[in-house]
């Protein structure tokens, strides 16, 4: 647990919001059949009521140690449902899409003992990546076309600067320009390229461990070449999405 200083008013009381979808489906089988089936699944604690059947995935849990980031998986005989928690400032379309993900592959398992209503499950399945293309920022789609052609400049000047010292020497004057502006097009990559969100938490992840479960805002920016503020907001993030806790 890092020694960083007490979360904002905000951040604790900060709530996930929820949201729910079902699919109509059928069990061929009985349900103590896929019970045992997903039993065998990972991760998920199963509650049993007759031919209620509930998979609880707990992703992360807040300062309170309660459930922050968690789905439920509901088999019913006549279809299912799932609940799922929604974090604040993160991208709904994405948490919708690894939902689905994670109900595809207990369908996936169940193929034999139970089945859903295709059209209903292909509809949600189109609607949920729908929203996920168009819910691309018009600033994120700015970017990466500026990234990959700037990329692609590169690239060429660099085949260029090759091409020209292998056929004419003489050219050295012509070849130190087109390393100097190889120089510019380094730098403008390496401002894309600094640590996103998920590498960074991953980082911090990482040096906790390592360091007794404590982290030094200062060192550790330093070791990563990074502002101690960068590593400010990636902590207090981390304490948001339930990844970390703060030491009391």
């Amino acid at each position: 647990m890092p020694d960083t200083a007490s979360p904002s008013n905000a951040l604790i009381s900060s709530q996930p919001k929820v949201e729910e979808f079902r699919i109509d489906g059928k069990l061929n089988g009985s349900m103590a059949d896929v019970k045992d089936t997903l039993g065998k699944l990972p991760f998920y604690l199963l509650k049993a009521d007759g031919d209620e059947l509930d998979m609880i995935k707990v992703e992360s849990r807040n300062i309170g140690k309660k459930p922050y980031l968690f789905h439920i998986i509901k088999v019913r005989p006549d279809g299912i449902s799932v609940v799922y928690s929604l974090i604040p400032d993160s991208s709904v379309n994405l948490r919708r899409a690894y939902v689905l993900k994670e109900l595809s592959a207990v369908l996936s398992i169940l193929a034999e003992k139970y089945t859903v209503n295709q059209t209903k499950f292909i509809q949600y399945i189109d609607s949920v990546l729908e929203s996920l293309i168009t819910g691309l920022s018009e600033t994120y789609t700015s970017l990466y076309n500026r990234y990959d052609s700037i990329l692609t400049e590169y690239r060429e000047l660099k085949r260029l600067d090759i091409e020209i010292s292998a056929s004419n020497r003489n050219l050295t004057l012509q070849s130190a320009q087109l390393t100097e502006e190889n120089k510019v097009l380094k730098e403008k990559l390496s401002s894309l390229q600094k640590y996103s969100d998920e590498s960074l938490m991953a980082l911090v992840d990482e040096w906790i461990t390592v360091h007794n479960s404590s982290i030094d805002v200062v060192e550790f920016s330093k070791a990563h070449s990074i502002s101690p503020t960068r590593t400010e907001q990636i902590l207090d993030k981390m304490v948001s999405l339930g990844y970390i806790e703060l030491k009391s």
